[in-house]
């Protein structure tokens, strides 16, 4: 299941709002019962309709593809290291380095649905 602040910032793009700050615009709160996660928009301070639980489940799968490719990119960044020993890799052997990226995309793929 994909997070509350990820469905609502694809909503709000979708509706013509870039940015958002959740310390501000939306308040998201988590009142856990059991132990049991139920996170929900306690305050909605856009200029935008606020969504409906149908609204924004419309956008799981969506999420998803953003959570996922989040995931993916942070792991490829790691398997990249940093971009100093890099710049030593592609100065000592160019070949060799983008052999190895292309096969951390391979390993790595993001989705691109």
């Amino acid at each position: 299941m994909t997070k509350l602040n990820t469905k609502i910032k694809l909503y709000a793009k979708a509706n013509g709002v870039n940015s958002i700050d959740f310390l501000s615009d939306i308040i998201l709160q988590d009142d856990r019962i059991d132990g049991v996660s139920s996170p929900y928009i306690k305050e909605w301070n856009l200029s935008i309709a606020e969504p409906t639980d149908v609204q924004l489940s419309s956008y799981e799968t969506a999420a998803n593809t953003v959570e996922n490719n989040a995931t993916i990119i942070n792991t490829r960044k790691v398997s990249y290291g940093k971009w100093q020993d890099q710049l030593d890799e592609i100065f000592t052997d160019i070949d060799a380095w983008k052999t190895r990226i292309a096969q951390v995309k391979t390993d790595n793929p993001k989705d691109n649905s």
